[in-house]
């Protein structure tokens, strides 16, 4: 009897988990069928779109209003597919605002339901853990923390590991990364890492700039690489770069890489950084598994800030961390500067010595070396067994 596993990613990285697990899925069962919403790399991987992943993607609050009436209608078609023809499982991967209400309304109906990346609740809005608790059959969680917390609540949970600490290797090579950008393998090198969405490149980038300018004229030979995820984006961080010029300082994409099938740019660029300078989010986490020491930066707007406040009844998280590998950690192992710390003057500074501490280098590494080691699982069988399992009733 054929398994069919519902799945809905609404964004580039969960379409890249999803993907694995799918690949995972299938090396477990030969019998197997993955339908719903997905993105590029799980269509690689055998997988049934009935909507392409970007339907859900939505930048911001503004957008979210602005999309709302198709992302209504796509909601409203899966649902009726599902709720007419159940699947054997259901498997939301991230995008909790959808795929906890859909999980809701297919587990009542009968439908077993798993969640593959947990709400970051440990930081947010801890009382969503009551919907999870009705809407989830099963947590897939990315980290060994969250494994307690779930079972804490009563939450069947399985700690499956990052499958980013899997995929980047455990001792970077700089001397090849730099050879696929071009660069002197004796140079000085700053990753700069401002975001991934428009309105992070609109906000940060002249903040990250203007650091980037004093940097320079601290050391007139110091390279800045600025990986951008698509021409689009580069379009965007290219304007602003007109307005806050930096001599030596090379944007780059997929395209200006030397060696055909390389890395992700940003991983490249990581690679062959002495150190970053790197937006608050997943790159953080990249930045670490690649060992450099770094800085991690962001800001809010007022408004963005009212609206966050309103959403989650909090003027702050409850952790005194932000950037991932300080929460894994429980330290500030990396310098974080925030909001009106997030000035040209205190982001060149920090990153200056991060730059140029060898000491602090040489600490870093070894703290997410070991960082690397406890994050690295076979993921994609982990997460195919736990879904398998509550697919067949056996959890």
């Amino acid at each position: 009897m054929t398994t069919t596993v519902g799945m809905v990613a609404g964004e580039p990285s969960g379409d890249l988990l999803a993907s694995r697990v799918i690949t995972g899925l299938h090396q477990a069962s030969s019998d197997l069928h993955c339908q719903g919403i997905g993105g590029p790399a799980m269509d690689a991987a055998g997988f049934e779109a009935w909507h392409p992943m970007h339907a859900l993607t939505v930048f911001g609050y503004v957008d979210a209003l602005k999309r709302l009436p198709g992302l209504l209608r796509t909601y409203g078609d899966v649902k009726r597919r599902w709720l007419s023809k159940p699947p054997s499982v259901f498997v939301g991967v991230d995008a909790p605002d959808f795929n906890l209400k859909l999980e809701l309304q297919l587990r009542q109906a009968g439908t077993p339901t798993v969640h593959f990346v947990g709400p970051s609740i440990w930081a947010w809005r801890y009382e969503r853990i009551h919907k999870i608790r009705e809407a989830v059959s099963h947590m897939l969680v990315l980290f060994p923390f969250e494994e307690d917390l779930y079972r804490k609540e009563g939450i069947p949970v399985t700690y499956v590991g990052h499958p980013l600490a899997d995929a980047i290797p455990m001792q970077p090579d700089r001397a090849a990364a730099r050879l696929r950008l071009g660069l002197d393998d004796n140079a000085r090198v700053l990753a700069i890492l401002p975001g991934s969405r428009s309105s992070e490149i609109r906000i940060l980038a002249p903040r990250f700039l203007q650091a980037a300018q004093q940097l320079r004229r601290r050391d007139p030979s110091l390279i800045c690489i600025v990986p951008m995820v698509n021409a689009q984006r580069r379009q965007e961080f290219d304007a602003i770069l007109a307005q806050y010029p930096v001599p030596g300082l090379r944007c780059v994409t997929a395209d200006d890489l030397t060696a055909a099938g390389s890395a992700p740019v940003a991983w490249t660029a990581l690679e062959a950084s002495d150190a970053v300078l790197v937006a608050s989010g997943t790159a953080t986490l990249e930045a670490a598994l690649f060992k450099r020491p770094m800085v991690i930066s962001y800001y809010l707007s007022p408004w963005m800030r009212r609206i966050m406040a309103w959403k989650s009844g909090q003027q702050r998280p409850y952790l005194p961390w932000v950037g991932l590998p300080n929460v894994l950690l429980r330290d500030f192992a990396v310098p974080e500067l925030l909001q009106d710390d997030a000035t040209p003057d205190k982001l060149a500074e920090t990153t200056w010595a991060a730059l140029t501490d060898e000491a602090h280098a040489a600490r870093i590494y070894s703290r997410f070396t070991a960082m690397h080691h406890d994050l690295t699982r076979d993921t994609a069988s982990l997460a195919a067994r736990a879904i398998l399992d509550v697919a067949h009733g056996s959890t």
